[in-house]
């Protein structure tokens, strides 16, 4: 069965995206358009362990994370993840264009599709939020991306 998030993620995130250019500044935080766009494709590929970080939130605070998943919360505007992970300044773009950015966040997401329906009981690491499933990365990656396009003024 697909649920309304996983249908946003696969078949609405990415129009919303492409009213963007890749100097658009959010509402808040230091992140232009295509570093935000960027930065969501990281996440996508820590989703299929194509790019690692160590756990970093201790082990006990761990259900507490996952009760904000299965929630009805949002990610508050300014939300910072951890230091450790992304650091104090947004990364510099690593795509030439934002056409460009934004067919490498398709691919990853699409990959993420790909990864789990191939892969349904597997489990991977995120840094903040520890070991998830499909169904709370399908969670966590739906609150991820409302909050960056909110930030950018492309969903309300």
């Amino acid at each position: 069965m697909i649920t309304e998030k996983e249908k946003f993620l696969r078949h609405n995130l990415i129009p919303i995206l492409k009213v963007l250019n890749s100097e658009t500044r959010g509402i808040w935080g230091k992140m232009n358009a295509q570093q935000m766009v960027e930065h969501v494709t990281d996440f996508f590929n820590v989703s299929v362990n194509r790019l690692h970080f160590p756990l970093v939130t201790p082990e006990e605070h761990l259900p507490k994370y996952k009760a904000f998943l299965y929630s009805d919360k949002e990610f508050r505007e300014n939300t910072k993840a951890p230091l450790e992970v992304i650091g104090e300044e947004p990364a510099r773009v690593r795509n030439h264009n934002m056409e460009e950015a934004i067919k490498d966040l398709e691919n990853s997401i699409n990959g993420f599709f790909d990864y789990f329906s191939t892969h349904p009981e597997k489990t991977t690491l995120h840094p903040a939020f520890g070991h998830l499933n499909y169904e709370e990365w399908i969670l966590l990656h739906y609150k991820h991306v409302t909050h960056h396009a909110r930030q950018f003024g492309v969903l309300h």
